[in-house]
């Protein structure tokens, strides 16, 4: 999966019934972005558009997505970013890293929804699940009870 792949793209109001090969279709009204996963297999790829899920840039010549796709549930488990048009093609993830992954989206998504943050930026480092479940269950309370540290009687 080296070859370099450049995509078409359609505004469109709904996403059609069926897609064509190497067609982004992007639905502004329903905030989604639908296509065949890029690899060929021929599974159907659906990319909600959100603070907390992806980007789409257009510049009005071509379009990106952001942040890259992860085919993780599809037998390929293709995994690459679409940038002006073009895919490019990223690292195979490990089991332990797509749960990792899957568990700071939660997080971020969490934060986002709760007021607590804002959805991640690429350029801060994804934490290892251990560090996720800690900001999840007690980064605020944690927090807190340093403001106000115990004293023995």
């Amino acid at each position: 999966m080296n070859e370099s792949i450049t995509l078409r793209f359609e505004f469109v109001e709904l996403i059609p019934e069926e897609l064509a090969e190497r067609t982004l279709y992007i639905s502004m009204f329903y905030s989604t972005v639908a296509h065949k996963c890029c690899c060929g297999c021929g599974r159907e790829v659906v990319t909600p558009l959100s603070p907390t899920d992806w980007n789409l840039m257009y510049d009005g010549v071509a379009v990106s997505l952001s942040p890259s796709v992860g085919n993780w549930n599809f037998p390929c488990r293709s995994h690459y970013w679409v940038q002006r048009s073009t895919v490019h093609w990223a690292e195979q993830w490990s089991d332990e890293r797509i749960a990792t992954g899957r568990a700071y989206d939660r997080w971020a998504k969490d934060g986002y929804f709760t007021g607590r943050t804002t959805h991640h930026q690429q350029s801060q480092p994804m934490p290892d699940e251990a560090a996720v479940r800690t900001k999840l269950h007690g980064g605020l309370w944690t927090r807190l009870s340093k403001l106000w540290p115990r004293t023995r009687g």
